[in-house]
């Protein structure tokens, strides 16, 4: 039993914040959530503990009561064959008069040390219990500030992108206008080369309609 406590003590008086800082760069939230499954599970079986030392302490009770009853009704006895004189009687008696003293006292001391242990557990269970908050605590912690990066980095991707559609869009406006002279200088160019034929068509379309007109 000894043992026990000792193996409980080290588990429940362990540095849950020295280990945390050893591995909180890496996933805090995923190993705070192992080692709090480990620890659930060594409350979990010191409570099957406690509840067996409580049923093991109201065995003794039991075992006790019955014996101090059987004492005493072996001392009655052997006093009344003391008195009729029943000397086989009584010698039987008090042999199992001392018989049931022993384990009375046996028991009684049993008892004694089966409560003790059962007050060890029951604090132990409690700092256990105890230690579980604080760790969802801590979890709690954690998450707050993962969720917190999450938000900042995701507000700097949105205003990354938007700084980035800004320059995009000062982009597309210089290159709309740079294809608006484009076309505006293929128009141009368009117009220089075809005046020549035009204004030459347009004279002899003149010159013929004078031509033909009745002089």
């Amino acid at each position: 039993m000894s043992n026990l406590f000792t193996r409980l003590k080290e588990s429940i008086t362990a540095d849950l914040h020295e280990i945390l800082d050893q591995k909180e760069e890496k996933n805090p939230i995923a190993m705070l959530n192992q080692y709090l499954r480990e620890c659930e599970k060594e409350t979990e079986k010191v409570r099957g503990l406690v509840e067996r030392q409580y049923k093991l302490k109201d065995e003794f009770k039991r075992e006790l009561q019955e014996a101090t009853r059987m004492a005493a009704k072996r001392k009655h006895q052997a006093e009344v064959a003391d008195q009729a004189g029943e000397s086989e009687l009584k010698q039987f008696a008090e042999k199992e008069y001392e018989q049931y003293t022993d384990r009375e006292q046996r028991l009684t001391n049993s008892l004694r040390e089966t409560s003790a242990q059962l007050e060890q557990l029951e604090q132990r269970y409690e700092e256990m219990k105890h230690k579980l908050k604080d760790m969802n605590l801590r979890r709690m912690e954690l998450m707050g500030r993962e969720n917190t990066a999450r938000a900042q980095s995701k507000m700097n991707k949105v205003l990354k992108s938007s700084e980035e559609s800004m320059a995009s869009s000062s982009r597309f406006e210089e290159m709309e206008r740079y294809i608006d002279r484009l076309e505006y200088q293929v128009q141009t160019n368009y117009y220089r080369s075809t005046i020549d034929a035009k204004t030459e068509a347009l004279e002899k379309g003149f010159n013929l309609q004078k031509t033909n007109s009745p002089s």
